[in-house]
């Protein structure tokens, strides 16, 4: 018996949402008194793998071969389930991102494996398995028992904090067969973004509403994202204004964040926006209205015209760096 993280990577290098991931599961492999095995797929130099072993991986696997070139959700699931079969995995956890959230359900269907998406802490139990998840957008949790034997965990985004637990992990390649009627994803163009900091990357957030008032208006909130260090984000209502673009959305229709920072500026807070940021560590809202839904969420608010705070907060942010 075993757990096993599959730590994603992109273009070879490891983010912090898989070491999180690896913390995690160092912790309940301690609870399973069971080893922790992580999983790489593609091409991932043995330094970059070495640094999954300081958060607990006790071995660490790596797939490389032709069809780990391209993503592919139905290739990588069979790679997942080739090794977990082999290393008599228990527990497998992934992350509750894009490409986690295609995997996971077929992950699921192969392994016949209860699931539980976007866990946010550590198992209540392990007799019955029970774990803890946000519902109905963050207005509610539940407890989930899975009865399977083999299990299943998205993890949330920024839920868990990094622990280092360095293991001397030996890394070990290994060769998994795959059927090339598999592989359907053709990719016929390439467009990386450049200069810009991603938003599901970002540790700070600053977002705008309709209480922005103009498209003009924004100068002062993207100073501030850039005083920060942040990402900018927008509400729905002003991605189809077209006051910025719709990849800046985020909520139940957009992207969904899990920033340690989130800076509402002019959002008001309806469930759907919510939606999206709810996980956030930290939220402060900027509104005129003191009764703002926005404000029921929000560890500190600020009550006042947005456009007269803003200016304010980037010259206190420039003071606090000088």
């Amino acid at each position: 018996m075993s757990v096993l993280v599959y730590a994603q990577n992109w273009d070879g290098k490891f983010k912090k949402s898989s070491f999180e991931l690896v913390s995690y599961g160092s912790k309940v492999a301690e609870m399973l008194n069971t080893s922790l095995i992580c999983l790489s797929i593609g091409t991932v130099s043995d330094e970059e793998l070495k640094k999954l072993g300081n958060y607990g991986a006790g071995k660490i696997i790596r797939v490389n071969n032709e069809f780990c070139k391209i993503l592919d959700n139905q290739v990588y699931t069979d790679i997942i389930a080739q090794v977990a079969l082999k290393e008599e995995a228990s527990v497998i956890i992934i992350s509750n991102n894009t490409e986690g959230k295609a995997v996971a359900p077929r992950l699921s269907v192969r392994l016949k494996a209860g699931m539980a998406s976007g866990v946010s802490k550590l198992p209540l139990s392990i007799a019955p398995f029970t774990v803890y998840k946000r519902t109905y957008s963050g207005n509610a949790f539940a407890h989930l028992v899975i009865n399977t034997d083999i299990k299943i965990i998205t993890l949330a985004q920024n839920s868990f904090s990094l622990i280092e637990t360095p293991n001397n992990a030996g890394i070990e390649d290994m060769s998994v067969s795959i059927d090339s009627s598999l592989l359907k994803t053709v990719i016929k163009d390439t467009q990386k973004q450049t200069g810009r900091l991603l938003l599901t990357d970002a540790e700070i957030v600053v977002s705008g509403g309709r209480g922005m008032k103009s498209p003009d208006n924004w100068g002062p909130l993207v100073e501030l994202a850039s005083v920060l260090g942040a990402a900018t984000a927008c509400s729905r209502p002003v991605s189809d204004e077209g006051w910025r673009s719709h990849e800046e959305h985020t909520g139940q229709t957009g992207k969904v964040i899990a920033p340690n920072l989130y800076i509402a500026v002019g959002i008001s807070g309806a469930t759907q926006h919510l939606a999206g940021v709810s996980s956030s560590k930290y939220i402060v809202a900027i509104n005129t209205d003191k009764d703002a839904p926005i404000f029921e969420v929000a560890q500190y608010g600020i009550v006042g015209d947005a456009l007269r705070v803003l200016p304010k907060l980037v010259e206190a942010v420039k003071e606090l760096k000088k």
